[in-house]
């Protein structure tokens, strides 16, 4: 290297070492979310284990905030501390009516002690959970603090700070709930919206009608041509285990929020009680993602059975708001329906839109007279919103704007910025999900208070929240992926004030925060910390220099990336990256980012430079074929666990490409082909799905050179999939070319039949002549 440049690359690595001890030295107060005001003290507090947490005598709720408290710093430090009931106390719980906002607090931490003062149940809990924090301030573990002295006067931004699981197309068990709900409290999340049923399952007991989970809450695995499972999936929650979970959930001041949706999404109760549906058949408990048709009629019958229900649910839930869904109902069964037509007639109704009005507004006056408030998605905006709904929108944010203009209530939840299912990279490490990517900074950068909402309806927003939606979610752990750490840039966006927000300080929070979570045995996702490859010179030109020029990179640039190319894993005092690697074909490169005190940001990850991985493409490396779009990650089979093999997939048309294949290097390749169950509702989106002529029974495999006009390589006949393993390899070989070119891999089985996708695609070395 030139002196030029060796004194350059040393400015760039003393430049970085200076930033990172910076950011070091003005690390912020490990508190999530960013209070609303703190303000330094002099002096510290020092807190050891047998310290006493002090609340007052006969106060329930504040001995509660205050076992909370010593139960979370337990788990985060490894400090016991001793909640009681009045006395002097290291930390003390007081009631102090001059705290006069809802849920606000005031904690006051000087050397001789800390004080929290509250007006309200949830100010004590949420001053007790700030506190919780500052007794874990850093990767020391077990040992005593010294918490700054400080005030903080805190407050919520917004009353409805939420995050939307999805039970019904994945059931979770009640303990992964529990410790769901014990991470927003932690974060001042005072809002858990169950989507209790949908037509993949009826996921609650409701006494008068035991078939809703004695068929409803069970389903039939589907299949990829093999036989069916003997084994149904479901599961449901007993009346016993939700008022439990009611109940925990209140001593944390969180509020359940149910959702039976209706009127569409209603296959699993149809199928559970034909009668309320529109034609009287029985399907089966769906097994088919998306939109299906099955609709509750709007005869009486039918609104009985529905008022039946919500009158368990209510007498479950005390929640102000039952969300009733009205999302996605496609009006096919009402439009076919001379009676529905008949009754639309009767009411003076012009079209199915205003029937689904009249159907909500039935449903709104019901929960009114019992003091309740309905709420629903952004769809029941059509036909005319009853005066007494709540929106919550997630088609954008016009549904949102148009409803509080109106005057109603919204709580914004937009797709695909809120919703936690969309993957968080583009990395072959992420578990499945939609493949619209929300990175950590994306969900942190929304702001939800709508610019199209006028100002003197802005007090309508009351909020927002996450929803994970679990088509593809199927473990808890892979929610809590998908999840964590999201979870915190919304409660930070929900609670502080906009002004407070800053992208900067909340990584160095969100550091503390992640080591929380890994005593708290919660797998909060390493994906905006996680080093990145990148091939700069792409991989034909690797292979014909022998050197492969590799750059990386993290999402958030938070830390010093440091790479090994020997083939051990990196340390903190492995070498800095400072610009591009060459690295010569035949090796690797591994790379973690660290802290300044040396801990690593996320788990190492490597790139193989060798010759069989520069001629070799994984699922994720594949692209879509012109005018398609890889818009889900599927898992290999419907209920997967969290380590089987996932695969972007192109709903609309089993096409792929192999980009840029060398071919004058290669003479031949090998395809890994992955059989999946075709279960997706479409609804009117079906007419979008490209059919390819099948020239054999089950369809073939065509690959062809220099993309899908290009002239045929091969062609394989695809096996009977009842008699096939869903795992199938074939190979063949490669014309002669010159330079790179793309290969277009189609599949043309019978749109009744499974779905194929690549797995892999790995190109053999040409041999000399």
């Amino acid at each position: 290297m030139s002196p030029r440049r060796l004194l350059s690359a040393s400015l760039a690595v003393l430049a970085l070492s200076l930033s990172a001890a910076s950011a070091h030295a003005a690390a912020p107060t490990p508190i999530i979310p960013v209070p609303a005001e703190l303000i330094p003290g002099q002096g510290a507090l020092l807190v050891r284990s047998g310290a006493v947490i002090s609340a007052p005598a006969g106060d329930a709720a504040a001995l509660s905030a205050a076992r909370l408290l010593a139960g979370q710093v337990k788990q985060t430090r490894g400090l016991d501390l001793h909640a009681r009931e009045g006395g002097a106390g290291a930390i003390v719980l007081v009631r102090d009516p001059s705290v006069t906002a809802a849920e606000g607090y005031v904690l006051t931490v000087t050397a001789k002690g800390a004080r929290i003062a509250a007006k309200d149940d949830a100010g004590l809990l949420y001053g007790a959970m700030t506190m919780a924090q500052l007794l874990s301030p850093d990767a020391a573990f077990g040992k005593p603090v010294k918490v700054p002295a400080l005030t903080v006067r805190d407050q919520p931004r917004f009353g409805w700070r939420g995050i939307m699981v999805d039970v019904a197309r994945h059931f979770q068990p009640v303990d992964a709930i529990k410790l769901l709900i014990d991470a927003m409290a932690a974060h001042k999340m005072n809002t858990l919206h169950m989507h209790l049923s949908d037509d993949q399952g009826w996921r609650l007991e409701i006494k008068r009608y035991p078939k809703l989970t004695e068929i409803g809450a069970w389903r039939a695995p589907p299949t990829a041509g093999e036989a069916p499972s003997a084994t149904p999936y479901g599961g449901f929650y007993t009346q016993d285990q939700i008022r439990d979970l009611v109940a925990y959930a209140k001593e944390r001041a969180v509020t359940i929020v149910p959702e039976i949706d209706m009127p569409g999404h209603a296959q699993a109760a149809v199928a559970s009680y034909p009668e309320i549906g529109v034609f009287g058949d029985r399907p089966p408990v769906a097994v088919d993602w998306g939109i299906n048709p099955y609709l509750f009629d709007v005869d009486q019958p039918s609104l009985t059975f529905i008022e039946g229900v919500l009158d368990e649910v209510m007498a479950l839930f005390p929640s102000t708001y039952i969300h009733v869904g009205g999302d996605e109902a496609i009006k096919d069964q009402w439009q076919s329906s001379p009676a529905v037509q008949a009754r639309m007639k009767e009411l003076g109704l012009k079209n199915e839109h205003e029937m689904q009005s009249w159907f909500i507004e039935h449903l709104g006056k019901y929960l009114a007279a019992h003091g309740r408030r309905l709420i629903g998605w952004d769809e029941i905006l059509e036909g005319g919103l009853p005066a007494s709904a709540s929106v919550m929108s997630w088609r954008g944010e016009q549904g949102a704007i148009d409803a509080a203009n109106q005057g109603h209530d919204v709580v914004l939840s937009p797709a695909p910025t809120l919703y936690l299912d969309s993957l968080q990279s583009d990395r072959a490490d992420e578990p499945p999900g939609r493949l619209s990517i929300m990175t950590l900074k994306d969900v942190y950068a929304y702001e939800p208070m709508p610019k199209g909402i006028a100002p003197d309806k802005a007090s309508h927003v009351l909020g927002a929240q996450g929803n994970a939606w679990s088509e593809y979610l199927v473990t808890p752990a892979q929610v809590r992926h998908a999840i964590f750490p999201r979870l915190d840039a919304i409660a930070e966006m929900t609670w502080s004030p906009k002004e407070r927000r800053d992208w900067e300080s909340f990584l160095g929070r969100l550091d503390i925060q992640r080591l929380r979570y890994a005593r708290q045995g919660i797998n909060a996702a390493d994906s905006a910390f996680a080093v990145n490859f990148k091939l700069d010179d792409g991989r034909g030109a690797a292979l014909r220099t022998g050197k492969a020029v590799v750059s990386l990179s993290t999402q958030t640039s938070f830390g010093q990336i440091r790479y090994t190319l020997d083939g051990k894993a990196p340390t903190a005092r492995s070498p800095l990256y400072a610009k591009p690697l060459s690295v010569p074909v035949g090796g690797s490169v591994r790379a973690a980012a660290f802290t300044a005190d040396g801990r690593a940001t996320a788990t190492l990850r490597m790139i193989d430079v060798s010759r069989v991985a520069l001629l070799s493409r994984g699922n994720t490396d594949l692209t879509a074929c012109p005018l398609g779009a890889l818009g889900l990650r599927a898992p290999l089979t419907s209920e997967a666990e969290a380590d089987a093999p996932a695969f972007n997939v192109n709903l609309f048309d089993t096409c792929q490409m192999y980009p840029a294949a060398p071919l004058d290097l290669a003479g031949g390749f090998e395809v890994k082909v992955a059989r999946l169950p075709r279960h997706y509702g479409l609804a009117g989106d079906t007419t979008k799905v490209r059919w390819h002529y099948n020239a054999t029974r089950f369809g073939e495999l065509v690959v062809r050179a220099g993309g899908c006009e290009g002239s045929v390589v091969a062609t394989f006949p695809l096996p009977d999939p009842a008699m096939a393993s869903n795992r199938l390899t074939f190979k063949g070989d490669l014309p002669a070319g010159t330079g790179d070119a793309d290969l277009c891999l189609l599949f043309t089985a019978p749109l009744s039949g499974p779905f194929y996708t690549v797995e892999a695609m790995a190109l053999a070395p040409r041999t000399a002549p």
